[in-house]
């Protein structure tokens, strides 16, 4: 079956690899993530993020284009199996080509330096969705508390958008930019959804009442969520799936049960993919997307029908992208 997945860190883990000599294609690698296993598992679209560790780097903006050149790169490289797209219409004239898509996306707003002009110049570069955090305070906003040291996590229920980030919230819907709620915090979760006309998205997170960690969705977000047209993409890492597991084992059973409590909590209509691919460890029984026919299988088996699993693996993802991008 067709499916989109709405996040990997597979282009900034390979530009990181390239930074310290370490060449790796995106058509055949060791990463979760290449165009063969693309292929295999009938990939409609890939979102590519541009992800950028703000206090490990010291030109966040620098490694960001580098990635978005490495990704415009492999593009070029490999028009004969993917061509980058940044309107439905181009994702579907891919598909109808025989190609898959590829989409950029950005995780980690604070790459832009709080500059308009920088965020204009990413959308120009086709930047079709971006993460206003990742896990520190930016100059747009506040993430949920981490601490980087021992993984531990609280909700950030007070602080929220700064005024800067309330700016660029304006200026993505304005573009055609869709706001991704995921590694934001809950207080930038409600200035987001009580400020935004359009739908928005958590392209890689949970539902926190089937796993605590915070990076997940309480289930008055996940309504909110679907009330407004936005979609949740369902993670893959073991800690966001199943309290019990300290970076150990994602099992689709566990993906079964998050997405099962999402269709009930905010209807089969907010639901879509969101793997996390290269930017996740542990023992993935989903280890690429080659193997991702298991999770529509485990649906199958537990009474999904198969109008639902097209809405999950794409069907959602493609509607919330018209919606958002306007094309």
């Amino acid at each position: 079956m067709k499916f989109i997945d709405m996040h990997c860190d597979t282009i900034s883990s390979m530009y990181l690899d390239k930074m310290s000599g370490e060449e790796k294609k995106l058509r055949e690698n060791n990463c979760h993530v290449d165009l063969d296993r693309l292929k295999k598992g009938d990939c409609l679209a890939q979102n590519f993020a541009l992800f950028t560790i703000l206090k490990e780097e010291p030109d966040p903006y620098g490694f960001a284009r580098g990635a978005c050149s490495l990704f415009k790169q492999e593009m070029a490289a490999n028009e004969d199996l993917i061509r980058q797209a940044s309107t439905v219409e181009e994702i579907l004239q891919n598909d109808r080509e025989g190609r898959m898509s590829g989409v950029l996306t950005i995780e980690e707003g604070g790459i832009c330096n709080g500059s308009t002009d920088v965020l204009r110049d990413f959308y120009r570069e086709g930047v079709r969705m971006m993460t206003l955090t990742w896990n520190f305070e930016n100059d747009l906003a506040y993430p949920n508390r981490v601490d980087m040291k021992t993984g531990m996590a609280v909700p950030e229920t007070e602080r929220g958008l700064k005024k800067k980030g309330i700016e660029f919230v304006e200026l993505m819907e304005d573009l055609g930019m869709a706001v991704d709620v995921s590694h934001l915090g809950d207080a930038g979760f409600w200035d987001v959804a009580k400020m935004t006309k359009k739908p928005f998205a958590a392209s890689h997170s949970n539902a926190r009442a089937v796993a605590g960690h915070t990076r997940n969705l309480t289930d008055e977000m996940i309504r909110t969520m679907a009330e407004r047209g936005g979609v949740l993409g369902i993670n893959y890492c073991p800690v966001f799936l199943n309290d019990n597991e300290d970076g150990g084992t994602s099992r689709v059973s566990d993906m079964v049960r998050h997405i099962k409590h999402i269709r009930n909590v905010g209807g089969i209509e907010c639901i879509g993919l969101g793997s996390d691919f290269d930017g996740i460890g542990g023992t993935l029984e989903i280890d690429s997307p080659a193997a991702l026919h298991l999770l529509e299988e485990a649906l199958y088996r537990e009474g999904f029908k198969q109008e639902e699993v097209e809405k999950i693996f794409y069907r959602n993802v493609l509607r919330f992208y018209r919606d958002v991008w306007g094309k």
